[in-house]
């Protein structure tokens, strides 16, 4: 069992993607700071060629300070059995998940004795990081596959039960660069009752309890579909454009804070999220 001195669950550093290793690195530094000098697992198994990952994320974070690191991969669901594969999250204070397919990591992890350790550190204090494909499976729903750059069709969505560690909100990553507004609100349209969070690269959101703040050089996309009067999104054909109305968005950047529970933008000054690993 993970033994960690903090109480209550740990925070959530969700990532759009490509975040900066060789500059500032404002949020892999962020990661370093809630280890607090304890062990890094790297969970790879996003990628169907994991090569590289690893070395790339512990040159990064070696610079940090951070030098206790450990790779996860899992080519085949059985391994998430192993004893072997286990030993490895002993004494860890964090995962971070990197980029790929995030239906590998669903798929190779979900329900198995590696997803409770993760489970286990995360209740426990620890720090659960993901990028691109690490961040959409963070949530219940997990946003799978749409087009992007282009108005969202009816049928052309697929989505797919997370890993759960935050519930009612759906991700969506490379958010700006890849021009995903179209899919994410495709997706609220079709669970309205879930907020749309989408994350530029090198932007990350810091979730603790129920607030988050963002990091990064980019921009969080929110899409509250709670007010929605209409939408057809149940009634048209698969390819016809969507119709929704009376959505609402808020476009967040570096310091500002969300409260998922009261769905409103907050300041940071009332109610601090990142600053609390430092404390």
């Amino acid at each position: 069992m993970t033994d960690r001195s903090r109480k209550g669950k740990g925070p959530l550093i969700i990532i759009g993607g490509h975040e900066d290793k060789e500059g500032e690195r404002v949020i892999l530094r962020a990661v370093a700071r809630f280890l607090k000098g304890g062990r890094l697992v790297v969970a790879t198994v996003a990628s169907h060629q994991p090569e590289g990952y690893f070395t790339s994320y512990k040159d990064a974070f070696s610079a940090l300070g951070v030098t206790d690191l450990v790779e996860l991969y899992v080519e085949e669901r059985a391994e998430a059995q192993d004893e072997e594969k286990l030993r490895i999250f002993d004494g860890a204070a964090g995962v971070f998940f990197s980029g790929g397919d995030q239906l590998r990591i669903s798929s190779q992890l979900g329900d198995t004795p590696v997803e409770r350790r993760v489970r286990e550190i995360h209740e426990a204090g620890g720090v659960i990081a993901g990028t691109s494909a690490g961040a959409s499976v963070m949530s219940d729903t997990m946003l799978v596959k749409g087009s992007s750059r282009e108005t969202h069709r009816i049928g052309d969505l697929h989505l797919a039960p997370g890993l759960g560690l935050v519930r009612d909100v759906i991700i969506d990553q490379h958010f700006a660069e890849r021009g995903r507004i179209g899919r994410l609100l495709g997706a609220v349209a079709q669970n309205p009752r879930e907020l749309g969070i989408g994350i530029d690269e090198d932007t990350a959101i810091i979730l603790q309890g129920h607030r988050f703040e963002v990091i990064g050089s980019g921009g969080v996309y929110v899409v509250d579909g709670g007010g929605v009067t209409h939408s057809n999104i149940a009634e048209a054909e698969a390819d016809r454009a969507l119709s929704i109305h009376d959505v609402r968005l808020h476009v967040l950047c570096q310091g500002d804070v969300f409260d998922l529970r009261d769905r409103r933008p907050t300041t940071a000054e009332a109610h601090p999220v990142a600053q609390a690993a430092d404390q």
